[in-house]
């Protein structure tokens, strides 16, 4: 069963995967395990978002893809943004982590300053 019979089959509804088996050597791990968000997406939002992505962003192919206006795609994206979550790649450091290099003298306070307000 690959995924878009899975989100056919639960008609959008939240649900959670209980088992997880490796290819490789039938290890089976069991637990409750949420879907990554894109595969949380409706299979015709899943579509959208790999078709944005093969485009590299071009909302001038995906109009011509999907014979829409750009504020149809513009508006699209708008939603489908609001369903994910952002992905901080480069996250501020826990605050505890900073405070201990202080105590010990491995850094200054003014780099503990900078590294607590995060990249800017």
């Amino acid at each position: 069963m690959d995924w878009q019979e899975l989100t056919n089959l639960t008609r959008g509804q939240p649900f959670l995967v209980e088992r997880v088996r490796l290819a490789g050597n039938g290890v089976a791990i069991e637990g409750a395990f949420e879907l990554p968000q894109l595969a949380q997406l409706s299979v015709e939002d899943q579509v959208f978002v790999t078709a944005f992505v093969r485009c590299h962003g071009s909302i001038k192919q995906m109009e011509r893809i999907f014979g829409v206006s750009y504020p149809t795609i513009k508006a699209r994206l708008n939603r489908i943004t609001q369903m994910l979550d952002f992905v901080e790649t480069d996250p501020a450091p826990p605050t505890a982590e900073v405070i201990d290099r202080l105590r010990r003298g491995e850094i200054t306070a003014e780099q503990a300053l900078s590294e607590l307000e995060g990249p800017t």
